[in-house]
């Protein structure tokens, strides 16, 4: 019998205890630093922020947090800002969610920023069905003006 056989590989045995998130301590802005909102993604490991202090920065996500913490639209990051660009910054923090409900009870994210905190696609909630009644021909709508000469009528009750 193999040595080691059990769930997973050399990734999982790697990150079975990386649940640090839940007991991380909460960390908090020193200065030179601003909590900020991710606002676009521009590529090459940079971001477009909207920081608390309602300025718009251009910030690169650090080396060691590349492939490793993966940052998406409407994030709340912590960032350094730089002190010979201070239109320019590096993130140095992602936070979760719980985190941003904690500073948030603390004080420390002002009302500027905020973060949507629903887990969900909303997207799909506007979408309505109609009802169809015609359940036995279907036509099939072609996509382009060659192929409307060949609009066909398929009978769903012949087939199998």
């Amino acid at each position: 019998m193999p040595r080691g056989a059990g769930k997973g590989g050399k990734t999982r045995k790697k990150t079975k205890n990386m649940n640090d998130a839940m007991r991380r301590p909460l960390t908090l802005k020193e200065d030179g630093q601003e909590y900020a909102l991710v606002s676009k993604m521009l590529g090459s490991s940079r971001v477009e922020c909207m920081c608390a202090d309602l300025k718009k920065r251009i910030c690169l996500i650090r080396g060691t947090m590349k492939n490793r913490v993966w940052i998406k639209q409407g994030d709340l990051v912590l960032i350094s800002i730089r002190d010979f660009e201070a239109d320019k910054g590096d993130i140095i923090l992602k936070y979760t969610i719980d985190e941003y409900k904690d500073l948030k009870k603390k004080g420390e994210i002002p009302e500027t920023l905020k973060v949507e905190e629903t887990g969900k696609d909303e997207s799909d909630e506007d979408v309505e069905f109609q009802e169809v009644t015609n359940h036995s021909k279907v036509k099939l709508i072609p996509d382009s003006d060659d192929e409307e000469e060949k609009k066909e009528e398929i009978d769903i009750d012949t087939m199998v």
